[in-house]
């Protein structure tokens, strides 16, 4: 297994006043992508920082690893949100990857890439280039799909995207109730239309996961030119007459700093990112003065416009054997690591979810608005197995929500957790949203043959009937599916971060570069957009630079 690790180039450490051409910050899904295009260039010297460590865990490679790699400090920030009145005051955990390849190292492998018009959206709110047809090259050129190509798929990118190695029955009964009560089938939810139900694709091949340390920072580690470091967390960035030109990090027990020649790229995530813009000045004035922080660029959009999906999670106990009966005793279990082992098939390939729905809450909507996650298992919390009897899991969220919460950090003290506030159900159209999106969920369960298996809905049970009782359940029983975004959003409005060329507002040296940027979340999960706009990024910093 450690074969499958990724390895950097080389992890010495800097002079104290080191100079590269280009600082990345964050080796996640977008700053692999980076550290890989810039690079690719000879002439071009990049330095890529990371605050955890290399992704030498085994468990990073195995996909249902995530069962390890969450909640795990070692791989982990282990992020909680602040209590939070839209979900009865309670505060969850929120997974964020700390090693090489970010949350793309512990995510739940599924590629989706959202709804044409989330991207038209984007350019009609001033981003010029962000349309669909714009950023869908981009897609392509990262992408090695397995199915081969078309107008939609690329062959030759290092991201492998391959179909799912694990089929069960409760999943065939799931896509034909969905079909039962008119939604559409639909293998493609990445091609010419995403309404539909279907088989999630995964980033994996043969059997392992397929980061983004993988995928892209793995070829480019021999290149001399590409310097990584690790355990290597950014404290502040340095500017001068409103351009940033250094960084300084805490490597072990000891500070650093490192300067830039052309551009510093933040790739820390909807969290991290806002959190070090704030540590170096850059924010709302009001707000880094109560944090004893000195104001050095007024920009008080820095952590506000935070969006992510909410689901709920429906547990339906069955007649029928689930996973859960298949991993439930240890002896079993050692049967799954065998088949594993030797074929790489069976439970230990399984993403987070096998089957996918895309449709509509309500009648009248242009589009779909709601995603179903469809586990052939359950539990209550994944660290602690699946439950003792045969069920499903059909989890739903709300695609698009109106309610905006935001990050903001505490106090001076960069090495201190921001406090996370996501205002979940603040608005009223999510509120009627989820309530709805739980009635289309019974209604697949009712529908055969997904009807003839299940003898009881577990959570959140059947005593949850009026509008206002459902919207007490999704207060209860919602949790996040780990997909923060929009904290320094791009446009030009006066709550904008970055500019169209992801370039912070009023400085230079400094963009952008993750799933922060995205002015509004994507109809979907977030990785492969994400990824998407590193490519674009890299392209753009490529042509200005020359």
């Amino acid at each position: 297994m450690s074969s499958q690790a990724s390895r950097a180039s080389s992890h010495q450490s800097p002079s104290r006043d080191s100079e590269y051409d280009y600082i990345v910050i964050g080796a996640g899904s977008a700053g692999c992508v980076m550290a890989n295009r810039l690079s690719e260039d000879p002439e071009t010297s990049v330095l890529l920082l990371e605050a955890g460590g290399r992704d030498w865990n085994p468990w990073i490679h195995v996909p249902v690893g995530y069962f390890k790699t969450m909640h795990n400090p070692a791989t982990d920030w282990c992020y909680m949100t602040e209590p939070d009145a839209g979900i009865a005051n309670r505060q969850l955990q929120w997974p964020r990857g700390k090693v090489l390849g970010g949350s793309s190292s512990l995510n739940g492998l599924l590629y989706i890439r959202g709804q044409r018009q989330d991207y038209d959206d984007w350019a009609q709110q001033g981003n010029e280039g962000w349309d669909y047809a714009s950023v869908l090259p981009y897609f392509k050129k990262s992408e090695r799909q397995s199915r081969g190509e078309d107008d939609y798929h690329g062959v030759d990118g290092p991201l492998r995207v391959s179909d799912l190695r694990l089929r069960r029955e409760i999943a065939e009964r799931f896509i034909e109730a969905a079909k039962a009560i008119g939604i559409p089938e639909n293998q493609d939810a990445n091609g010419k239309e995403q309404e539909g139900v279907g088989y999630f694709q995964q980033t994996a091949y043969k059997g392992f996961r397929w980061s983004t340390a993988k995928a892209f920072l793995r070829p480019a580690r021999k290149r001399k030119n590409l310097t990584v470091m690790t355990r290597a967390q950014t404290k502040k960035l340095l500017l001068d007459n409103k351009r940033a030109y250094g960084v300084v990090f805490q490597q072990r027990d000891e500070e650093k700093t490192v300067r830039a020649r052309k551009e510093i790229i933040l790739s820390s995530g909807a969290i991290g990112s806002p959190q070090i813009l704030q540590n170096s000045g850059i924010g709302d004035p009001e707000h880094l003065q109560d944090v004893g922080v000195e104001c050095v660029h007024e920009l008080p959009g820095v952590g506000e416009n935070l969006q992510d999906h909410l689901q709920v999670r429906l547990v339906f106990k069955t007649s029928c054997s689930t996973l859960n009966d298949e991993v439930r005793h240890p002896l079993k279990q050692f049967m799954v690591g065998t088949q594993y082992a030797f074929t790489r098939t069976g439970p230990l390939t399984l993403a987070a979810s096998q089957v996918y729905i895309f449709t509509k809450s309500r009648e009248g909507l242009d589009r779909p608005d709601i995603q179903f996650h469809m586990q052939p298992l359950s539990a209550d919390k994944p660290a602690e197995g699946v439950h003792p009897f045969s069920a499903f899991t059909s989890s739903v969220c709300q695609l698009r929500p109106h309610s905006r919460g935001r990050v903001r950090i505490t106090s001076s003290d960069p090495m201190k957790y921001p406090a996370i506030h996501p205002n979940y159900l603040s608005a009223e159209e999510d509120q009627k949203v989820v309530v709805d999106a739980v009635k289309v969920a019974r209604r697949i369960a009712e529908a055969k043959p997904l009807a003839e298996v299940i003898t009881g809905e577990y959570v959140p049970g059947e005593q949850f009937q009026t509008d206002e009782e459902l919207l007490d359940a999704a207060r209860q029983f919602s949790q996040t599916i780990y997909h923060p975004v929009g904290t320094c959003k791009m446009g030009s409005d006066d709550m904008a971060v970055v500019d169209a060329q992801l370039r912070v507002h009023g400085l230079k040296g400094l963009r952008v570069v993750d799933a922060s940027i995205m002015p509004t979340i994507v109809s979907g999960n977030t990785n492969a957009p994400t990824i998407m706009i590193a490519e674009k990024a890299a392209d753009m910093i490529k042509k200005d630079a020359v």
